[in-house]
């Protein structure tokens, strides 16, 4: 990689727009579903993935299940966006609290 392509992928790393709000993981196998919210949803399955992966995941069920059931009985999805235009004077850390509240009740899962 050219120092100047490399200048150009940070510089649009740096500008990519961040989306933040509420995923669930749902095992097949069980039906058991945890949900969690995120301040940038575009990185959160990778970091998931790897921790459960390497056995380091600090969600004791959620790991027991992946042992359990293998990586190919779980599924990742994005269940809500956080939009900034809701009210900008609003915390954004409350809003996606809120936010994870209720989709918690609306769910019934496992809270991440």
């Amino acid at each position: 990689m050219t120092e100047t392509t490399r200048k150009a992928a940070v510089a649009a790393y740096k500008e990519r727009k961040i989306a933040a709000g509420i995923y669930a993981i749902r095992c097949v196998a069980s039906d058991e579903v945890w949900i969690g919210s995120a301040p940038d949803l575009s990185t959160i399955e990778n970091r998931l993935w790897f921790t459960l992966r390497q056995g380091a995941n600090p969600h004791r069920a959620l790991q027991e299940a992946w042992n359990a059931h293998g990586s190919a009985a779980f599924i990742f999805s994005v269940i809500a966006h956080l939009r900034d235009e809701d009210d900008p004077g609003y915390p954004r850390r409350t809003a996606l609290r809120n936010l994870h509240l209720h989709w918690l009740e609306q769910l019934g899962g496992a809270r991440i």
